[in-house]
């Protein structure tokens, strides 16, 4: 006799969703800015010949989630969407489920990440690791690091986040003061021995003590092996309980996590009558990434880009040209031509007798013969005249150097040159006898 008894079903439920933001990058201007029309997103931008998004997709992926809710800006989205359903995009992230969302804001006035997730917090059911699609982390820190720190601390002592400080050594290499500064540590107190975050200046505190911090007495008798750093960078990175979009929804004045939310949850820490009003666990874990352990960085400011792509290159994507060098597929390089310490981006053209050196050159640019380019970076169809010479200078996509020209310094953007058209127009008007027609109708 044959058992028709239906077996229950376990549900297997989500334990975390990676929650990955991607904005516009105006400190990456005018690699970001738009082409012609068409937008340039941050999250596209390739470091050593790979989309930015990929470097945190991967990270998730090799975690175990299974799940990403991705949030750009509305502009923004057909080209990203384009790019996570592409072929080359689906195959390399097959287990991973990219819920798409987008929000509306101009590249003028953007949303802090507390805006951002309370709009989406209806989206979000679980505890998640929030990660921005800028930082690009070293194999000798895995995600799953991160997340069994956090699962440690929830079931010991009810930790409500986990985040992750590293230390950068800055590049030898300096970049102009025209690209703007790279980002600056932020002084932060920690218990080295139970890995709790006990302090997180704000640009508040900032102000009112430029020199010096002020400590409670209280968190130093409790922590009396307390570590303080002005070396360390915030990741941005956070492993959160649920519980942590309930506290934002109350405290609608804050934008920023790391100037807002965390400074003043590390004071609840050890104001138990406070922790109390909230009906929660008040604990920040955090984990230390020493940069002897493996090159880290956010590559949000354009010297942050340039040394990325400097440090990071995937051994798969270095045609044997030179050893220090990547160089995209269908790029022709002429007779000649020297190449050193640069990513040389796909569908690129180098002319002959070319000296590139310590530069990123993104997709389809076209350098004519003669040129010489140091310490650059080009956007995406940037076109160099010939025997041009171009010195730590940042392109738009689109952007035209005529032959002979020589710049240094500088940031090019679209506008520099719209006008010069217009400009020969005229002379030719000049000529034609045109212009002075009409003067004499006037």
């Amino acid at each position: 006799m044959m058992n028709f008894d239906v077996t229950a079903v376990e549900v297997v439920t989500r334990e975390f969703v990676a929650v990955i933001l991607a904005g516009f990058g105006n400190e990456l201007h005018p690699l970001t800015g738009e082409h012609g029309d068409v937008p340039c997103p941050k999250a596209l931008l390739p470091i050593s010949n790979k989309p930015m998004l990929d470097y945190p997709l991967s990270w998730v992926e090799q975690s175990g989630i299974k799940d990403v809710l991705l949030i750009c800006p509305s502009s923004h989205r057909p080209a990203i969407s384009h790019y996570i359903h592409s072929q080359s995009s689906s195959a390399s992230f097959s287990s991973v489920h990219i819920d798409l969302q987008t929000f509306d804001e101009s590249q003028e006035l953007s949303a802090g990440t507390c805006s951002v997730l309370r709009h989406f917090a209806n989206r979000i059911k679980e505890d998640f690791i929030l990660i921005p699609c800028d930082f690009i982390p070293p194999p000798s820190l895995p995600l799953s690091k991160l997340l069994n720190k956090f699962r440690t601390d929830t079931m010991s002592d009810g930790s409500i986040v986990t985040s992750c400080w590293y230390e950068h050594k800055l590049d030898k290499q300096t970049t102009p003061d025209e690209w703007g500064s790279p980002a600056k540590p932020t002084p932060i107190v920690w218990d080295h021995l139970s890995g709790t975050l006990l302090y997180v200046d704000s640009p508040h505190e900032a102000v009112k003590n430029s020199d010096e911090l002020e400590l409670r007495m209280t968190l130093l008798s409790r922590y009396p092996q307390a570590k303080l750093s002005s070396r360390l960078l915030d990741s941005h990175v956070y492993v959160c309980k649920r519980a942590m979009l309930d506290l934002l929804a109350q405290k609608t004045r804050f934008d920023s996590l790391r100037e807002d939310f965390f400074p003043w949850l590390c004071k609840l820490q050890y104001q138990s009558t406070k922790q109390e009003k909230y009906a929660t666990s008040i604990r920040i874990g955090v984990i230390i990434h020493r940069a002897d352990d493996g090159f880290a960085i956010r590559v949000n400011n354009l010297p942050a880009y340039l040394e990325a792509n400097r440090h990071i290159i995937t051994e798969n994507e270095i045609h044997q040209f030179v050893a220090d060098t990547s160089i995209g597929d269908f790029t022709r390089v002429e007779e000649k031509s020297t190449i050193k310490k640069s990513t040389i981006g796909k569908h690129c053209v180098i002319g002959k007798m070319v000296k590139i050196v310590g530069c990123v050159l993104l997709d389809h640019c076209v350098i004519s013969d003669g040129t010489k380019l140091d310490g650059c970076i080009l956007g995406n169809s940037t076109t160099v005249g010939s025997k041009a010479e171009l010195t730590r200078c940042v392109t738009q996509a689109g952007y035209e150097v005529k032959d002979n020209e020589s710049v240094q310094h500088e940031k090019l953007d679209i506008s520099d040159w719209a006008a010069q058209p217009e400009d020969s127009e005229g002379d030719i008007e000049d000529s034609t006898g045109e212009e002075g027609s009409d003067e004499d109708e006037d």
